[in-house]
């Protein structure tokens, strides 16, 4: 086994994670495989992570940090109208589906599945990083909700309900072998939210 660069083992743990987890998920991937995929040795992953549960909460965080910087650097932060933010948000949700399947699913929806009783630290891992997803387009939709307003409707209830399409639409398009059901729960949300606020679909 070539020698791996100082410093950068545990990225390539936790990089190899990443991709191994959301092809076989987690308790598939055995300590072994991350090892071989990341080109390491045993002594390297304990020398960085106490258990595979810990790497499991380092892969669930860096996950966070990753997809949160990515949504927070992109350019429909930028539109003037709330409301425009919120369905420019969903066009690149849509747009990630265009990747192979794995690569389109959710580090922490597919972890939390399969961990959420037996390891409360991934569970955690995990909540933090579904709420990250939450309170990114939280902001948006109270601005969008301020400028116009709903009764009755709550930026909270709105930001969860992304969250249910998000992870929901993964575990159907996981199910079916096709990304047609998560594109179509993006393209419902969408219309739900143009009804919401009345902002027909030729008036953006």
């Amino acid at each position: 086994m070539l020698r791996v660069p100082r410093g950068e083992a545990r990225a390539r743990l936790i990089e190899a994670a990443r991709n191994l987890v959301r092809r076989k998920g987690f308790a598939a991937t055995s300590v072994d495989d991350l090892c071989a995929a990341a080109g390491v040795t045993k002594g390297a992953f304990f020398h960085h992570f106490a258990s595979k549960e810990a790497l499991g909460v380092a892969l669930v965080d860096d996950w966070t940090e990753m997809t949160g910087a990515m949504f927070a650097a992109h350019p429909y932060n930028a539109k003037d109208d709330p409301l425009d933010r919120v369905l420019a948000y969903l066009d690149l949700r849509r747009a990630l589906l265009e990747q192979p399947l794995p690569d389109f699913t959710c580090v922490a929806g597919t972890t939390v599945q399969e961990t959420y009783e037996t390891s409360p630290a991934i569970r955690a891992a995990a909540e933090r990083s579904i709420r990250s997803g939450f309170d990114h387009v939280l902001p948006h939709l109270e601005q969008a909700l301020a400028a116009h307003p709903v009764p009755g409707v709550t930026a909270e209830s709105l930001a969860q309900q992304f969250q249910v399409a998000t992870q929901g639409g993964i575990i159907l398009a996981k199910a079916m072998g096709d990304p047609a059901p998560a594109r179509a729960a993006f393209d419902h949300l969408e219309r739900y939210l143009r009804l919401l606020f009345d902002r027909p679909e030729n008036a953006a």
